[in-house]
């Protein structure tokens, strides 16, 4: 499904990645960890084209992904859910979710409206439908955003540490709708520091630092015995955190 090979994207004088290059299967769910800085945002970021490496190809489902034409036609076939939920505040949670498919795919206003309330339902919140981000928790505001990205019926569902911006007592809501995401087959790349989580439903954890994935593996194989004394000290410090 995705293919990153000899990645590297610079801000300035700031190499951020250092030649990156992983391979994400269909259907697998891989968590990317590690400390702040390390390029994790980034990478997902160029995956969906959001920024240009400055070397190196990404592949989405068989296709380079790069500026052009093609590009906003692959990627609606990717849905992103950011740390902050991006919500229009003027329109209802209804509205936001079913404006993607019409104006992008086409799709006839009350087939997007069906199609909204069926995902409402799927993340928990039919009742919602008719409110306003406004008067939403932010566990529920995060929520909207993850259905607004199935709207398009993604291949592909992209996380950048969704719940990292949540109380606490909201995050278990959030990571709940990616439990049930993974279980029915969504192909999941994911930032997140929940490592609860990671250790429960990824297929495969990916530690990255200083712009380079240093390990990968199975989580319980990576918690239990990480290879590198780098990937040691970070569990070291998250468990005992």
């Amino acid at each position: 499904m995705i293919q990153m090979r000899d990645i590297t994207k610079s801000f300035g004088d700031n190499q951020v990645l250092r030649g990156v290059n992983l391979q994400v299967e269909p259907g697998e769910v891989v968590v990317l960890i590690g400390p702040s800085g390390s390029g994790k945002s980034t990478m997902l970021r160029c995956v969906n084209g959001l920024e240009t490496p400055d070397g190196g190809e990404v592949v989405f489902d068989g296709r380079p992904v790069r500026a052009g034409r093609e590009l906003p036609k692959l990627r609606s076939q990717i849905g992103f859910v950011f740390q902050q939920f991006h919500l229009f505040p003027h329109m209802t949670v209804l509205d936001n979710i079913a404006l993607a498919p019409m104006k992008v795919k086409g799709v006839a206003r009350d087939a997007a409206r069906t199609r909204g309330h069926e995902l409402l339902t799927r993340v928990g919140i039919a009742e919602k439908a008719g409110q306003y981000p406004a008067d939403l928790s932010g566990g529920q505001q995060q929520r909207v955003a993850i259905a607004r990205a199935l709207a398009m019926d993604p291949k592909l569902m992209l996380f950048d540490e969704p719940t990292s911006a949540l109380d606490p007592e909201m995050i278990r809501e959030v990571l709940d709708v990616m439990r049930d995401l993974a279980r029915d087959g969504m192909t999941m790349l994911v930032v997140t520091h929940e490592m609860g989580f990671a250790r429960e439903v990824c297929d495969r954890l990916v530690f990255i630092d200083g712009g380079l994935i240093v390990e990968e593996g199975p989580p319980a194989e990576f918690f239990a015995n990480a290879r590198s004394e780098r990937a040691r000290e970070f569990v070291d410090k998250i468990i005992h955190h």
